[in-house]
């Protein structure tokens, strides 16, 4: 009888040992707190010392159908694992090994925001989802590599291979380049990259380049001229890119009922009919960039159409790095209320880096939709910059408003209003007072954003430095 008490006894003891090793670790590490930075080098030198016992195991293969992007680098899962892992109260208990064309991604039980933000392999598995990035940060739905992972701690087959130590990722000055925003969400936006090149001068060549369905990178360069409402539909899968100095007059892009289309470095000048840029009907992924919209404010409200117009469920679209100036009606986000319900659900945008002024209003107004807006330069606008109706939300964040008549409002021409957050976060300079008429609420857009967010202060400088088209390109 002694001799088999003694062995209960001391595993009772290793027991109790271990039990307040986890105990104490986990409050150590304060949970899953997706706003803080975990130490990577810990985590990746705990994952290697785990890699050195590979059992053969039941390796799964992730679904990328089943992909969607959960903001930055990040990409989860659409469907539950069959085994749970780790959460706030057990933040390190997952065994799950993930694994890209064979060779194991790390440090596994990242924290969310840092797998957004910095990506590199970082992955979650958090309760029964998925969260991961890939090991250069591309878009795992579509870079050609086979995820694979096993959930019982083996390596199913696959490689390891060994993983240096790496320094906490530092946050980089703000670069003019880049997507950023609801134009890389469920899915990404690439234009016409990998396609062939083609520079156009002539309206007819830019209405051939870009109405086909082949993948294409149109280079405008030069002045392209239209009869003022002149229509240009473009097709799937294009970049329309202005060499120094290129110019589309009297001309409106119609991108109808297509996706993946990048437009930068244009001047659009004087269009009459609806808009210079006008996504419409279901379109989905637009990243318009360091462009420049003008016309003048001589000719009444009526005569010339708008900058950007985003309606009839059109989906994430960013508009970065552009300027806006001299018109009434600047961007115009759903194009009615009633009878166009089924824009519920769509017209996630992002607007960041522009700068409006001289202009009237709709910088932009919004019915139904999401919108995100930050950083952007607002001087010498006199009706409403912001507006929201029709329940929509808009988030602003370090706006910077100068000599505006009414910065924000939800109290549009007796429409019913939507809703604002982050209206403290903004700069009001010599401004009239917001007219919200709505509780300010406390949304968000679903995405990572803050590595690239900039102080309000510092917003006019940054803007007039940065925003329109870049002279060499």
């Amino acid at each position: 009888m002694e001799r088999t008490k003694k062995p209960i006894t001391k595993v009772a003891v290793v027991s109790m040992m271990l039990s307040a090793i986890i105990f104490f670790g986990s409050c150590k590490k304060n949970g899953d707190d997706p706003t803080r930075v975990q130490d990577s080098t810990a985590l990746t030198t705990n994952s290697a010392t785990a890699a050195l016992a590979t059992t053969a195991g039941t390796k799964y293969t992730v679904n990328l159908a089943g992909l969607r992007n959960d903001g930055g680098h990040a990409y989860k899962i659409g469907y539950p694992l069959s085994k749970s892992g780790d959460s706030n109260e057990q933040p390190t208990v997952s065994t799950l090994r993930l694994f890209e064309n064979g060779v194991e991604l790390k440090p596994p039980h990242s924290v969310h925001q840092d797998i957004r933000d910095y990506g590199k392999g970082r992955f979650s598995h958090w309760g029964t989802t998925l969260i991961f990035s890939a090991s250069d940060n591309s878009n795992p739905m579509n870079n050609g590599r086979k995820y694979t992972y096993t959930l019982d701690g083996s390596t199913g087959g696959s490689t390891t291979a060994p993983v240096a130590p790496t320094a906490p990722a530092q946050t980089a000055p703000t670069s003019t380049a880049g997507l950023m925003g609801y134009a890389m969400v469920n899915g990404t936006t690439t234009g016409g990259a990998g396609g062939s090149s083609v520079t156009v001068t002539t309206l007819a060549a830019l209405k051939a380049a870009v109405g086909d369905n082949t993948k294409r990178i149109v280079y405008v360069s030069g002045t392209i001229t239209g009869s003022g409402g002149e229509p240009v539909y473009v097709l799937s899968n294009k970049s329309i890119i202005g060499k120094p100095g290129a110019v589309i007059q009297g001309v409106s892009l119609y991108i109808f009922t297509v996706s993946n289309i990048i437009i930068q470095d244009i001047r659009f000048k004087n269009y009459v009919k609806d808009a210079a840029v006008m996504i419409k009907d279901q379109t989905h992924h637009v990243w318009v960039d360091h462009c420049e919209f003008s016309t003048d404010r001589n000719h009444g409200w009526d005569y010339w159409g708008k900058d950007i117009s985003i309606t009839r469920a059109a989906d994430y679209v960013t508009v970065s790095w552009s300027k806006f100036h001299d018109t009434n009606l600047s961007v115009l986000i759903s194009g009615g209320i009633a009878g166009h319900e089924s824009d519920i659900g769509h017209l996630h945008v992002t607007m960041h880096h522009n700068f409006w002024y001289n202009v009237s209003e709709r910088e932009p107004d919004m019915n139904y939709g999401s919108v995100h807006v930050f950083n952007n330069y607002h001087l010498n606008n006199t009706g409403y910059s912001l507006g929201a109706r029709a329940a929509g939300n808009v988030r602003t964040d370090n706006e910077y408003f100068s000599n505006c008549a009414k910065p924000i409002s939800t109290n549009l021409a007796g429409d019913p209003p939507g809703y604002f957050s982050g209206v403290n976060t903004n700069i009001y300079l010599n401004c009239g007072k917001n007219d919200i008429t709505t509780a300010i609420s406390n949304w968000l857009p679903g995405y990572s954003y803050t590595s690239v967010l900039d102080p309000a202060a510092n917003v006019p400088a940054l803007v007039q430095a940065g925003s329109g088209p870049r002279t060499t390109n």
